[in-house]
């Protein structure tokens, strides 16, 4: 692959934009869809305004900010004679963000993170929860939002894994084609993010990740396709780290090769802020917009692009594809016919509040559960909740993706030091899981100590029946964690916790995996993520036993850090080779004969389940059928996830799943096909399914199986 995507001298323009151009799946638009459309609008502009639309402000550096810029992440002008509108842009996947309160009482609905939607393994869900947002975007008059975060949890250290799916990129794509899907059902444009291999923050612009071009296919590359298969996102937004040797802004292997010519990719690339470092060779790469201009050494896409296109060295061919890729886009999403309003709308809280409870309710975890401490008993009479500001609400990841949550902010800590100490503040939302327990379980006693004072919360749980201990690590863009470990001495509350009351629950408030040592000394752990605006409420619910927990995790959590195929954030100053290649999380685990401390798709439920009648089908269509029966006397949710191994002796690989929900005493049927994209492997710049033996295996998680067997499957080659 680094023969494929080394550093392109500049005496390869010309020959680079000749194949972008040929390779484009939009250079002879064919029909009369969106991109003959827009085509059409094109031929309409004069160059000044194709190069307007090329490159947007990033309106925080607008003083005074002008009454058509909202400040938010970005503005594009619009050529309103000819109906294009402006594009008014707005982070992320967790709502409408608010970063840093630019827009002063300006509120929205805050989801939970997405690693607890990717926890519910609900695409329905995933839709549900881009639906609501988008709406959100729209009524606030936001038509571009940056959402659909899908790089893959290649370290368990990163800034940013609270963003996105997780570690396998079936679960990934799928989850975020259904997000984007629904963000773009309110005829808004949505991206998916970032372009590629974006695998830690630290030195997030200058890191080097080096890969071979199969393994990347299979892996990183591999969500990506899915999710713009499955979503049809507007837009692309390339990502700030290069790409064996190359900037991923100004990458042609992956923004034409890959993208346009592989993919058949309809819409626009767009950078991430300050991820452009050239003009001529990022515009001929596949770059289509410059965004958040003022973060990049120079505006690139303005007055450097007009030169390159009036001496020739951007053809106007090329600027013309440029805009027409935009405009398709704004055209696909219903944009164009439908605008978004002038004025803001109206918007149902209530109602988008309980879709992000839903979201929290699917997606926690429940670890750990022994000697029947959950659901909580309804005749417990002391209950004591210690440490993690759990009095006045939930934790809440740092970044560009921050919400100013419907209800408020409690406790805003601001950063004073680190990378991202300029943008993000250590924020919880108003959702206290204390005044919703205290709702739930109204004749009990139920208390609150800080945590602070590690003998003082000793004497508070051995005083009560039970305690429930909040433990908090805070993830933030532009930084990774320095350790796996819970900070600020939690490791040691929880352990005293534990010795004065074995009857010790812990609720993890994390944006990832971490280590825990106290492990064997509590009864019960819940991983509960960063749960959103009514995360307390969702919490409460799960901990009595109102609703299942239905969450499995989807991705590893090692029982130490020597497991991992790095010792902590890569050296940035060096190229950094990804040695796990394709094999990324469970993966991984398979592959060294590791186990893990909870694998992927573990999680547990109230409910008991059993399967019968398992039955495996090979040739062109894999898949499984299984009768499920809740043998319980309550409600209970079924996971099952169905996992293959090729003739090529593989680590194991994720190839569907089914989420089912099953009342006392019900049985149903259920058949997991394997999805035709995972089934296939990449050899030679094609995907193809060999055939041969191959053994399926229904589990629970990627290292519980219920059944397998071996089946013969049929060769086939697999677009693109």
């Amino acid at each position: 692959m680094h023969g494929k995507t080394g550093h392109r001298p500049i005496r390869l323009l010309a020959p680079l934009l000749a194949m972008a151009l040929a390779q484009s799946a939009w250079a002879e638009p064919q029909g009369d869809g969106p991109a003959v459309r827009a085509a059409a609008i094109v031929a309409k502009m004069t160059r000044e305004e194709k190069l307007r639309y090329v490159h947007g402000f990033f309106p925080v550096f607008k003083k005074p900010l002008p009454p058509e810029m909202a400040n938010a992440a970005g503005h594009v002008p619009g050529v309103p004679r000819l109906g294009i509108p402006a594009l008014r842009e707005s982070d992320a996947s967790l709502g409408v963000a608010n970063n840093m309160e630019q827009r002063a009482g300006d509120t929205a609905t805050a989801l939970p993170s997405t690693l607890a939607l990717a926890s519910s393994f609900d695409p329905a869900l995933a839709r549900a929860a881009g639906a609501m947002i988008g709406g959100e975007a729209r009524a606030m008059t936001f038509n571009v939002m940056l959402a659909g975060g899908v790089n893959l949890t290649r370290d368990a250290w990163g800034g940013r894994n609270f963003e996105y799916f997780g570690e396998d990129p079936l679960l990934s794509g799928i989850m975020a084609g259904a997000a984007v899907a629904g963000v773009q059902s309110n005829h808004i444009i949505s991206t998916v993010k970032h372009f590629a291999f974006n695998a830690q923050e630290t030195g997030r612009d200058v890191l080097d990740a080096r890969l071979d071009a199969d393994a990347l296919h299979e892996s990183d590359l591999l969500a990506f396709r899915i999710a713009i298969e499955d979503g049809r996102p507007g837009s692309v937004m390339c990502a700030y780290n290069k790409v064996n040797g190359v900037y991923a802004c100004e990458n042609q292997w992956l923004l034409t090769d890959v993208l346009r010519a592989e993919w058949r990719y309809p819409g626009f690339v767009m950078s991430d802020w300050g991820a452009v470092h050239s003009t001529e060779q990022a515009a001929i790469a596949g770059l289509d917009q410059e965004s958040g201009q003022e973060l990049d050494t120079k505006i690139y896409f303005g007055a450097p692009l007009a030169a390159a296109v009036a001496a020739g060295t951007v053809p106007e061919a090329r600027l013309d594809q440029m805009v027409t890729r935009i405009l398709t886009a704004v055209i696909a999403s219903g944009l164009y016919d439908d605008p978004v309003p002038a004025t803001r709308q109206p918007i149902d809280d209530a109602a988008h509040a309980d879709v992000a409870q839903r979201v929290a309710e699917a997606g926690m975890v429940l670890l750990k559960n022994e000697h029947g401490i959950l659901p909580l008993a309804r005749t417990a009479q002391r209950i004591v909740l210690i440490g993690g500001h759990a009095d006045v609400g939930v934790l809440s990841g740092g970044g560009s993706s921050q919400v100013r949550s419907v209800g408020g902010m409690p406790v805003e800590i601001p950063l004073t030091q680190g990378a991202a100490s300029s943008f993000a503040r250590i924020s919880w939302h108003a959702s206290s899981p204390l005044a919703a327990l205290r709702v739930a379980s109204p004749d009990a006693t139920i208390t609150y100590v800080d945590g602070t004072d590690k003998a003082a919360a000793a004497t508070a749980a051995r005083d009560a029946d039970l305690a429930i201990v909040f433990a908090t690590q805070w993830r933030t863009e532009a930084q990774d964690l320095p350790s796996l470990s819970l900070p600020d001495g939690q490791d040691d509350l929880i352990a005293a916790v534990a010795k004065a009351n074995p009857r010790t629950v812990v609720v993890l408030e994390t944006g990832g995996a971490v280590l825990m040592p106290w492990l064997d000394a509590v009864d019960g752990v819940v991983q509960a993520w960063y749960s959103g605006q009514r995360g307390g409420v969702a919490l409460a619910r799960l901990l009595m036993g109102d609703v299942d927990f239905g969450g499995r995790l989807p991705l590893s959590f090692p029982r130490a850090a020597t497991q991992l195929p790095r010792a902590g954030p890569a050296d940035p100053a060096r190229p950094v080779a990804y040695s796990e290649r394709a094999n990324v999380g469970y993966r991984w685990f398979a592959q060294t004969r590791q186990t893990p401390l909870f694998g992927f798709g573990y999680g547990l439920s109230y409910g008991q389940v059993a399967f019968s009648g398992v039955r495996f089908f090979g040739g062109p269509h894999p898949r499984v059928e299984a009768t499920i029966r809740n043998v319980g006397r309550r409600a209970a949710i079924a996971v099952p996830q169905l996992y293959l191994v090729g003739p090529e002796h593989a680590p194991t690989r994720l190839v569907g799943w089914a989420r089912t929900t099953l009342a006392a005493g019900e049985q149903r049927q259920v058949t997991i096909e394997a999805d035709p994209r995972l089934l296939a492997r990449r050899r030679n710049g094609g995907w193809a399914v060999a055939s041969g033996r191959y053994r399926l295996s229904i589990g629970t998680d990627a290292a519980t199986m219920i059944a397998s067997r071996d089946v013969a499957i049929t060769a086939a080659t697999v677009a693109p």
